[in-house]
Order: C-alpha cells, then structure tokens, then sequence
C-alpha cells in the first residue's frame, strides 16, 4: 500500500509548480483529478520540445507531471460548473489551486466557502509572491522569482552574471516543498481532525533555497558573489583535462589532503580553511597543471577509487546513460498513451521506499478523458452530463 492511497487531490493548477506538487502525491497512490477549462487547458500542454505533442495538447510539458492523473474539463465561471466542483470537493481530501491571488475567492471558491462544505479539507494555494502582503496580487513565472529573489544575480562567472538556472528549479522546488506541505496538513489532519489553509509562494522558496547566503548576509552583510565554476578553495572546482572538465569536489579539510597526498605535494597540505583560502592561487595553479595530464575520465576514477568526490561534467544524455541512473529508476517508460504515437519516458520520484513506494499506472490523460466517469462518481446521470456539456459548462 502507498502512502496516499485513498486521499483524493482536487488539481486546479497549470504550467508547473502546482502540478508538480500534485504529481509527487499522485505517484505514491493519491487519486488526483485534474481540472481544467474545456476550452483553455493547461498551458503547458502546449509546450515542450515535440510539435507534434504541443499540437496534439500532450507536449513534453505536460507529460513531465501528469502520469497517474485524471482529466475532467470545467468551465468554473459558470454557476453549473461551480457546482460540480463544490460536489467534487464534498469527496476530497486535498484541493489545490495556482490563479492569482483572490481569483477563486472572487468565484466563492476560496477557502472559507470550501471547507464549509467540507471542514477536512486542506486547500492550497501556489503562487508567486503569497496570498498576501504588498506583492502579493503580482505574477511570476521561474525566471522572473529568480530576478526578484536575488538568486539570479549570485549565479554566473565574475564576468557574466547575472545568469538564470538552466533549469526551472524554483518551480521545481516549490512543487516539491508544496507536495511535503501537503503531507504534514494530511498527518496533522490525522492527529486533529481539522482541515488546512497552505499557503505557497515560490519567493519564499527562493530565499530558502539561499538559506546559508542568507543567513550569512543578515550576519555580517556581505552579498554573496558569482564564482561561476571555481570555489573559495581551490581543491573544490571545475579543472580543463585532456578531453574535457572535471568538477573535483575535495570540500573538507581530510579531503584537500586526500588530494595532495594522492598527487604527491604533502606540502600544499593545509590545517585551517584560512589558509587554503590564503594560499588558493598557488594551489589552483599546481591542480591546473597537474589535472592536464590525464583525461576527465581518467582523473574521475582515479579520485573516486580515492574517497575524493570528482566527476566528469557530462551532458543530459551522457548522464542518463550512466548505469547508476539506470539502477536507481528514476525513469519509468510509457510504451504507448491516448493521442501519443510511440514510447515516451517520464521522471519518477527522487527517493525509493523498501516497499510501497512510487509508482506509476497510468499514462498522462487527454483533456476531459475522465470527465463522465468522474461525473458519473458523483451521482450525474447521463442526461445531467449531457445538459452541462450543452452549456459548456463541462
């Protein structure tokens, strides 16, 4: 048994954070039901690196986090399609919603009229700035929080910066910190009985992600710096090889000497961060010569045969091709879903469990495929659901 099997998860949310968080529940075995506009559906449907899918409403963007889900269409500016999702919501668990900031209170969807119709329910809301505070009606994207945040400025090289994340990490981050949000109101719900207002905002998981800069900015008010690829010791940055860049990661003081030990300079050893700092020119200058007599490969092995931390840097399909990866299936495999041609792959989870952990059953879902069934769940009958659809409410 997973974790979350029997908990039903209400998805009103697009483009990435928000789903995300549900997706992570969705795959250790909650019932999520997807909702989405019959006429304006998720955006991300309609994005990611296949035309193809993007035109057919299942791009790669969406595939990412959809696995497992249920599709339903409500059009919930309409009083009939406000009802079917205060039924809905009658049956759940968990509802979670990412509009802006009063959208859905504006609706008389918020979370006071919501849980007096269901006192257990726990409702979260993703956004970007909070729902409330001076900033809080503003919108964001990834991007833009990491502007705002000041992440973006301490990212790059001395030269250029400042630089965005090559991936979408603050929406990542705030999916995942969503999905363990999630879980602690569901625990606490088990000890009191009582439902939950969850109140994300991808700022704040942007300081957060920042944490030891920011405490030691509030200390001493120094801005962290961008240092691009090197470190504050040299034992611990990128290094040209033969062939291409290995990342040595010797952090700590028994690793340095680890290193200077195995390359035969005792004399480079040091006994205080202090001095590694001190004397960082002369130690990089040694590594740099050194580290060009063997390829990336080469130096990878040899260190991590060592105990010192080391790695080729790689591309995405380079890593992926990693037996490590492979081992850990972090990767499940559709091998076919409605309106997709072919195989395609899907991240999974980032842990394992002995026993009941993630899983995945079912393929991303077309727009409304499940809409009738759920419908039907709720006691509709066939002519109910035939009369929404004529209002195009459903």
């Amino acid at each position: 048994m997973r974790p979350f099997e029997g908990i039903r998860i209400i998805d009103i949310t697009h483009v990435l954070a928000g789903p995300f968080a549900a997706y992570q529940l969705a795959v250790l075995g909650a019932d999520v039901i997807k909702v989405e506009h019959p006429s304006d559906p998720d955006q991300s449907r309609d994005s990611g690196t296949d035309r193809a899918l993007n035109h057919a409403g299942m791009g790669t963007g969406f595939l990412t986090q959809a696995s497992n889900k249920r599709s339903i269409t409500l059009d919930l500016k309409t009083e009939p399609g406000r009802e079917v999702l205060k039924r809905l919501v009658k049956t759940a668990d968990v509802l979670v919603e990412n509009y802006r900031p009063g959208a859905f209170e504006a609706l008389g969807l918020g979370y006071e009229a919501l849980s007096a119709i269901n006192p257990r329910l726990i409702y979260a809301s993703f956004s970007a700035f909070g729902q409330d505070g001076p900033r809080g009606g503003q919108t964001a994207y990834d991007h833009v929080i990491q502007a705002t945040s000041g992440i973006m400025a301490m990212t790059g090289t001395p030269d250029v910066h400042p630089v965005m994340f090559g991936s979408p990490a603050i929406d990542y981050a705030t999916g995942t910190m969503g999905a363990f949000a999630l879980s602690a109101a569901l625990f606490q719900r088990e000890r009191t009985g009582r439902g939950q207002r969850v109140d994300m905002a991808m700022l704040d998981v942007a300081m957060i992600l920042m944490s030891s800069h920011l405490t030691g900015f509030l200390r001493n008010g120094v801005h962290p710096k961008p240092h691009g690829n090197r470190h504050n010791y040299a034992t611990s940055g990128a290094y040209p090889t033969k062939d291409g860049l290995l990342m040595l990661g010797a952090s700590n003081l028994r690793q340095q000497k680890r290193v200077w030990t195995v390359l035969e300079h005792p004399e480079l050893i040091k006994r205080t961060n202090e001095e590694r700092e001190a004397d960082r020119p002369r130690e990089a200058a040694v590594l740099s010569e050194i580290l060009l007599t063997k390829t990336a490969d080469e130096w990878e092995a040899f260190f991590q045969s060592r105990h010192i931390p080391a790695a080729r840097v790689r591309q995405m399909h380079e890593a992926l091709d990693d037996p490590q990866l492979r081992a850990r299936r972090i990767v499940h495999r559709h091998e076919s879903a409605p309106g997709i041609d072919g195989p395609f792959s899907v991240p999974l989870a980032a842990f394992k469990f002995a026993h009941g952990g993630a899983s995945i059953e079912n393929p991303p879902p077309r727009l409304g495929a499940h809409t009738d069934a759920v419908l039907d769940e709720l006691g509709y009958s066939a002519s109910d659901i035939a009369r929404l659809r004529d209002t195009k409410a459903i």
